[in-house]
């Protein structure tokens, strides 16, 4: 199992840095995978990030999951027509997909979202096309294999939830716990 986290310039750099590193301290292997045809990817805050590696018809398993973070470039995510395909590919062998911030709307453009419960970033819910859209205080969904979140905000709620889907409960209290996320339970 790997989670293929994609890379667009202007992606917001904690949503996707957030969740690998929540994700890589659990000892999940994270790809980082850049569409834009350059290792070098540049967040919206205007920090440069090397990607493991360049898109390509990425030999993607059932068990992976695909990650979408947010930030203005999202809508490079459309122009990436492999990425789209792959995307509903993935979906429809019942792969799991997370996406989050403003990126859940490619979700929804795609029919991804078609029955399933949803977030986004505020402004965002017209774009989750036939999802049952949740709002505040809700932060992260997961409905089957799709898992949607609100914003920079919910990265680290994000990660701990990929941690309990794909490891378990416990390992993502270990893992909250460890950052100081979570509180030790009595």
């Amino acid at each position: 199992m790997k989670v293929y986290t994609f890379l667009t310039d202007g992606f917001e750099t904690v949503e996707a840095l957030a969740v690998i590193d929540i994700l890589r301290r659990a000892g999940i292997e994270v790809e980082t995978v850049s569409i834009t045809g350059n290792e070098q990817v540049c967040s919206a805050q205007n920090i440069t990030v090397k990607a493991d590696t360049l898109f390509k018809a990425q030999p993607v398993c059932k068990e992976d999951v695909l990650f979408l973070p947010g930030g203005p470039g999202h809508k490079q995510y459309n122009e990436c027509k492999p990425l789209l395909k792959l995307l509903e590919k993935h979906h429809a062998e019942g792969g799991r997909i997370a996406a989050i911030c403003a990126a859940p709307s490619i979700l929804g453009h795609l029919g991804i979202l078609n029955g399933k419960k949803a977030t986004a970033f505020p402004g965002f819910e017209k774009d989750l096309t036939g999802a049952e859209v949740l709002t505040a205080p809700v932060k992260v969904v997961t409905d089957g294999n799709i898992t949607t979140a609100r914003g920079m905000g919910a990265s680290i709620e994000l990660g701990l939830e990929l941690v309990r889907l794909l490891i378990s409960e416990e390992k993502a209290q270990e893992i909250g716990q460890s950052v100081q996320y979570l509180e030790k339970q009595a």
